[in-house]
């Protein structure tokens, strides 16, 4: 066990982990933010997705210790209240089925669009490949991004996440 310091949606903790302990069971088991998902444990299918300083990553295999010092953001990071454009883009296009993989799925498109304010299709499905939907969601999810990007930029929203500052 070791006392490991972390950032995590602008809060800081501290944690006494196992420093091999996948970020993922931190974020859930310790911290109690439950909204990031166990999908695969091998990083595969995206369900774990949280951003790391901003980028999407899998945390079911990340060990806590290489994260410490750096910012974490969870899907309860993102908006206190499902107001993000992507999350209201999902509602709107009645994304979710069984909703298992749909966290982990908002995550990876928020990064995309911080990065691409006007992704194509081709750079939506890139940016998505490795997140999967057993419920097949993917024109559904598409069709949100494409809304979420359309939305923040009429408005002019910050393309960041609320708690990235």
């Amino acid at each position: 066990m070791a006392t490991l310091s972390l950032t995590i949606n602008n809060k800081f903790h501290t944690v006494e982990a196992d420093p091999e302990m996948p970020l993922l069971w931190v974020i859930r088991d310790i911290v109690g933010l439950t909204g990031t998902k166990f999908g695969c444990g091998m990083a595969q299918c995206g369900a774990c997705t949280i951003h790391l300083d901003g980028n999407a990553t899998r945390s079911c295999v990340l060990p806590v210790s290489a994260v410490v010092g750096k910012k974490i953001t969870t899907i309860e990071g993102i908006s206190t209240n499902r107001t993000h454009p992507v999350q209201q883009a999902w509602i709107e296009s009645q994304v979710p089925q069984c909703g298992y993989c749909q966290s982990g799925q908002i995550m990876s498109a928020v990064a995309l669009l911080n990065k691409n304010v006007k992704p194509t299709n081709a750079d939506i499905d890139a940016a998505m490949q490795g997140n999967i939907c057993r419920c097949g969601t993917y024109p559904r999810i598409r069709q949100a991004i494409q809304a979420a990007a359309k939305k923040m930029v009429a408005s002019n929203t910050t393309l960041k996440t609320l708690k990235d500052g």
